[in-house]
């Protein structure tokens, strides 16, 4: 037979699909099988006898014929044949002699099966070949024929590969449903695709690992099964799949980074991690990011300046190892340690670990009992290295490997950005409150008029610092003012709106408005901030007040509230009730009035003024949380010595431990003057009178025992109530006032505003206010319904003895 392309080599190998002929030296066609006739649609009889040139379609190629008369004929190639109905049918062929040398054997089969055979044959060499994959091929009977599995590859003779084995299963239960398996397999036809199970690594004894079962069933040419082939993968996972370590990834994306607290995201990092990647989880974090600063940039050996952070364990105990707050001995200068630092996770062995640290402490304080294979990983984000987390193994678990490595790698990547995102907080966070913490007043004041102490707890729980405040502001006539607002917003925002408030508010108090008046300048002043602020904040900007002012003297408080909660009394008993204010509307909202209330406070009372965060708890119920705080001021007030006292029992009872909301709480324990520390006359509008002042003066004065003071005290009222007289009319009010000062007041039905100027030398007159202003410590004016007052203060040596009326 004549080739029409090239010779060609190892011809099929199963004899059923396979055309045969004999012929003889002539080529004349002796022989001619069952699939021959079947190949070319002729028979035997139409054959046999007949030069076999005359089934070729094409002219032979004399260079690959065969050739009678020699001693061995064997050639090879590709012919094209014509088939009985006329089509022509291309096959690849291959000569053989036989034993007589004078017939040949010619075995020819279609060119298309050829090349299947041998690209078959080629890919089933090279999967037997690797070592990555699992081949074994199985008989009709399920007998293992061929196989790849060596015991490099999987530790166990080939004999014992056998899936059906129960040996090679951890679990009989896995035997049998690999048997039942492969013979569905073979009886259906249907493959089976990543059937997992569990084998026994003999080399690891007690410990398994996962297996991915595939197999298909071999067919010959006319679909005949003719056995079965597996492929075997190890999953990488010894004690998870691929799709295990999508749910640790899921549940690290949910799980981490949900607070803005160093401590509870490190906490969250290995309660992630333990016990579904490992069995002992630590994370140690540079010292400075507690602080919200930045980590030292330490490249290699050194003191790293981190502490344990968080450590968690699937058993219950945790032995010598380091404990939270622990710090961490220096690094020794091994190799690998800067790719450590910078890297991402790699695996250490228990040595490594050892080797890693320059400490005398034992092995126990760094290494968990019973350990043989760790993970060590950097928290590093954005260029900074915040710490390091290590995950252990033990027991009898297996050993970690790259696949496990990286999955650290990048859980690890994201718990850093959430780390630096909550040492970024910290930093602002404590910034806010450092801020806030130095707008805010001296938290305890003692004046005549009252005793105060104030609390203010900031926000935690990754809420922002706000605008909460307090003031205690000392007024002329041993007055006070005491203030209390809570500004709209968070943040550094809030608190630079609440230091202008706090600012406008000592002003106008220093003005001695009444409650009512101030806060309707208040409400402008946060109008204008306002319309000074961009745009898409204008609604952020408003606040809430309650503004008071007490006179020891009369022993009355009025006060009046924009949008904020009405103080609450605790009277001398230790009862408590909320007061009956109107409430006016929030500062900001503007175009509606604020009303005052009055009453009159017996001595030794408490007034508790405070914000929204001490009654809107974890309930979010103001009403009841009103309730809790009045109940516990009346309990507290009673078994307290102190307001200080009484205030962190108030907090401690009350109080979210973490609060969403900034909470400022002032208490003010209220005094009043004695009757006999105060003196009133009132004269007509006649220059006569003052005369008459000066002696009522002088009398009082020593009836006081202060005779020190009659001569400066006697200038003052003549000029105030000469000056009264001459500009205003009468009546004319004087009163003295005794306290650790001097207080004269001189009022007058005029709203004239008294200005201070330096006369000339020339002139008759006008050194009646500045003679006051340098004879008197401070002086001032303020208005009232009807006319104004004068005062002038002078300091005493020494604090009068009986000069209080206070009852506690």
């Amino acid at each position: 037979m004549a080739s029409s392309s090239q010779c060609i080599g190892a011809g099929p190998s199963s004899g059923e699909e396979v055309a045969a002929a004999v012929l003889n030296g002539d080529g004349t066609v002796l022989h001619w099988s069952q699939a021959a006739a079947e190949l070319l649609g002729r028979t035997a009889a139409e054959v046999c006898g007949q030069p076999v040139t005359n089934l070729l379609a094409d002219v032979p190629d004399r260079n690959c014929r065969a050739r009678t008369g020699t001693a061995a004929v064997s050639a090879a190639g590709r012919a094209l044949l014509r088939h009985h109905s006329g089509d022509t049918i291309e096959v690849a062929f291959q000569t053989l002699p036989l034993e007589n040398r004078t017939e040949f054997l010619v075995l020819a089969a279609p060119l298309r099966w050829v090349a299947d055979w041998e690209q078959g044959a080629a890919l089933l060499r090279a999967l037997l070949a690797q070592d990555r994959i699992g081949i074994s091929i199985y008989d009709t009977d399920l007998r293992l024929v061929r196989s790849n599995i060596t015991p490099e590859l999987a530790g166990r003779p080939a004999a014992l590969l056998d899936p059906r084995q129960g040996e090679a299963m951890a679990a009989p239960d896995d035997a049998e449903a690999a048997d039942t398996a492969l013979h569905r397999v073979l009886t259906t036809g249907v493959p089976v695709i990543g059937h997992e199970q569990r084998t026994r690594p003999p080399r690891i004894p007690g410990r398994q690992r996962y297996t991915s079962l595939s197999a298909v069933r071999l067919e010959g040419i006319h679909g005949r099964p003719t056995g079965v082939a597996t492929l075997v993968t190890d999953t990488g996972g010894r004690y998870r799949s691929h799709q295990r370590h999508l749910d640790l990834l899921h549940q690290a994306s949910a799980h981490i980074g949900r607070s803005l607290d160093v401590k509870r995201t490190a906490q969250d990092l290995v309660d992630v991690l333990v016990p579904a990647l490992g069995d002992v989880a630590w994370v140690n974090v540079a010292e400075a990011v507690f602080d919200g600063d930045e980590p030292p940039k330490l490249v290699g050996a050194g003191d790293p300046h981190l502490r344990r952070t968080a450590i968690a364990s699937a058993g219950p105990r945790l032995g010598a190892l380091l404990q939270p707050g622990a710090a961490i001995p220096p690094y020794r200068d091994t190799p690998g340690l800067r790719r450590l630092q910078h890297g991402g996770a790699v695996i250490i062995d228990p040595a490594r670990a050892v080797a890693l640290v320059n400490s005398a402490e034992p092995i126990q304080r760094f290494v968990p009992e019973h350990a043989h294979s760790g993970m060590w990983a950097p928290l590093f984000a954005r260029d900074l290295v915040l710490g390091t987390v290590t995950l252990w193994r033990t027991g009898e678990s297996e050993p970690f490997e790259q696949d496990d490595a990286d999955l650290l790698t990048e859980i690890t990547s994201r718990a850093a950005l959430s780390v630096d995102n909550a040492r970024r907080y910290t930093r602002e966070h404590r910034a806010a409150v450092a801020l806030q913490q130095r707008l805010l007043p001296r938290t305890t004041t003692d004046t005549a008029a009252a005793e105060t102490v104030g609390h203010y707890l900031p926000a935690a729980g990754g809420a922002e610092v706000s605008g909460d405040w307090f003031d205690a502001i000392p007024l002329p006539s041993l007055r006070a003012a005491f203030v209390v607002g809570d500004v709209v917003g968070r943040g550094l925002h809030a608190t630079a709106t609440m230091s202008s408030l706090r600012t406008a508010v000592y002003t106008l108090a220093d003005l001695e408005m009444d409650p009512d008046e101030l806060l309707t300048h208040l409400d402008d002043l946060v109008t204008h901030l306002a319309t000074e602020t961009d745009q898409t904040h204008q609604d952020a900007i408003g606040a809430t007040c309650l503004y008071a002012r007490y006179d020891p003297v009369s022993r009355r408080c009025t006060m009046a509230s924009a949008g904020h909660p009405p103080p609450i009394l605790i009277q001398p008993d230790g009862t408590a009730r909320l007061l009956d204010l109107a409430p006016g509307p929030p500062l900001g909202v503007g175009g509606m009035p604020f009303e005052t209330t009055t009453l009159e406070l017996d001595p030794g009372s408490v007034l508790a003024l405070y914000t929204d965060g001490l009654i809107e708890g974890a309930d979010h119920d103001p009403v009841a949380g009103l309730r809790r705080l009045i109940d516990r001021l009346t309990a507290h007030s009673r078994q307290s010595g102190s307001l200080d006292v009484l205030g962190r029992a108030v907090l401690d009872d009350v109080a979210d431990p973490s609060p969403r909301d900034d909470i400022a709480l002032l208490l003010v324990h209220v005094r009043a003057l004695a009757a006999d520390a105060t003196a009133v006359w009132e004269f007509p509008a006649d220059p006569a009178v003052v005369t008459e002042a000066r002696n009522a003066v002088t009398r009082q004065l020593g009836a006081w025992g202060l005779d020190e003071a009659v001569f400066t005290t006697e200038l003052i009222v003549s000029e105030l109530v000469t000056n009264a007289i001459r500009y205003a009319g009468g009546p004319v009010g004087l009163r003295l006032i005794r306290h650790d000062s001097l207080i004269c007041e001189v009022t007058d039905p005029s709203n004239t505003q008294p200005r201070l100027r330096r006369a000339r030398t020339t002139d008759e007159g006008g050194r009646g206010l500045f003679l006051v202003a340098q004879l008197a410590g401070r002086w001032g004016s303020r208005y009232g319904q009807s006319g104004k007052t004068i005062w002038a203060e002078q300091s005493l040596a020494a604090d009068p003895a009986g000069a209080f009326a206070d009852v506690k």
